[in-house]
């Protein structure tokens, strides 16, 4: 498995997005496929060249994509119905009818307050959901704000209408009011997004446009697949996927793939029939875009798909010649880094020499300067 140059650092995080959840794994992920990445280097791109955006997207969670691809990751993304919107952020339907209001109204409120709030600042989610439930607040009928103030069913002395703002914030972000500055310690601040980019403006797209871009991107990383597959990746119902997936219909060619009928891009159908070899050893994070794959069958054995995919603790997984050969789980004690490695099945002398060069760069980028790595079992 060849890595990119490292010019191409952007061109990776725009095949589909990078996930950044736990912080960090988008690091690990650009490692994965491009050369010479570093903190400082991402850093870099993201505070200073502002080159690469950070922000909530798919599934409500935050990805890091070029900045010159945002309308695609964020006009693409966003729903065209208040259903699907609801479907995308879920959670905040029976705190809407508490307070008998639509999302769409609670948005607009939202966005007609972030202004004052956020102008010149960088906020948290926690800061930036408290002001502007305040600011909101008086602007509500009297009965809704008795529910807005008062606490609701998402955490301890969380009222309502704080928590209801919180997932408006999400809405922002594909609206392209709002994104991520840089970490400042374990807090992600948002910020304006055209206060953040200054005298770079995003580019105006037409919104089907940016659907059709953002599912030809998917059916290139991911294809075959169906829409079934690109609902869940997308974070909607498969119901509310015809907006994107019509814009493409002409470009489509149906295959069989495990037995089922899958979609794949038509110009895609020569790599479908001679797939690239693979080989070496890549330690991907939780979330890589990788183990986005929704047709899990096709790229792990079903009976280790529990080690996988956990809801909670994911770990991360050992690609070893184009295959999830296990996974691996970091402790970090100091500046010593230790990774424990549980495998599906034995790995050769060669590949175990390689598994132990990308410990040593994933010690690295984690700010550890000595690295060990344990096999949790027999399978090496």
């Amino acid at each position: 498995m060849t890595r990119q140059p490292a010019d191409g650092l952007l061109g990776a995080a725009g095949a589909c997005g990078i996930q950044n959840s736990p912080p960090g794994s988008a690091l690990l992920a650009l490692h994965a496929r491009v050369e010479d990445v570093t903190q400082g280097r991402v850093d870099h791109l993201v505070g200073e060249e502002k080159s690469l955006l950070q922000t909530w997207c798919m599934r409500g969670s935050p990805y890091f994509f070029p900045t010159a691809d945002a309308p695609v990751f964020t006009t693409g993304v966003l729903p065209t119905t208040e259903t699907a919107r609801l479907h995308l952020i879920g959670g905040v339907e029976g705190a809407l009818s508490t307070l008998g209001m639509g999302l769409d109204e609670a948005v607009d409120l939202t966005i007609e307050e972030i202004g004052a709030v956020l102008a010149e600042r960088q906020l948290a989610i926690n800061e930036l959901g408290q002001e502007l439930a305040d600011r909101i607040a008086p602007r509500l009928s009297p009965a809704q704000r008795t529910a807005w103030q008062a606490e609701g069913p998402y955490g301890r002395n969380v009222p309502l209408g704080e928590a209801v703002v919180h997932f408006c914030v999400r809405m922002l972000t594909l609206r392209g009011i709002v994104c991520f500055a840089p970490r400042s310690g374990n807090k992600a601040p948002f910020v304006l997004l055209e206060e953040w980019l200054g005298q770079q403006p995003l580019p105006q797209v037409d919104p089907d446009r940016a659907r059709a871009t953002l599912l030809r991107r998917y059916l290139r990383c991911y294809g075959p697949s169906t829409r079934k597959d690109f609902a869940a990746w997308l974070g909607v119902l498969v119901g509310d996927v015809d907006p994107w997936w019509t814009t493409l219909e002409g470009e489509l060619t149906p295959v069989e793939c495990n037995g089922s009928r899958a979609w794949i891009l038509t110009d895609d159908l020569d790599t479908l029939r001679s797939p690239p070899e693979a080989r070496g050893v890549r330690l991907l994070p939780p979330s890589d875009p990788y183990t986005q794959l929704r047709d899990r069958d096709t790229i792990v054995d079903k009976k280790h798909h529990r080690d996988v995919w956990k809801t909670v603790g994911a770990p991360g997984t050992v690609l070893a010649d184009g295959a999830i050969a296990g996974i691996w789980r970091p402790r970090k004690s100091g500046r010593k880094l230790t990774l424990s490695v549980e495998t599906f099945r034995p790995l050769g002398t060669e590949l175990r020499r390689q598994l132990g060069a990308e410990a040593e760069h994933v010690a690295e980028l984690r700010g550890a300067s000595t690295v060990q790595v344990e096999f949790d079992n027999a399978a090496r």
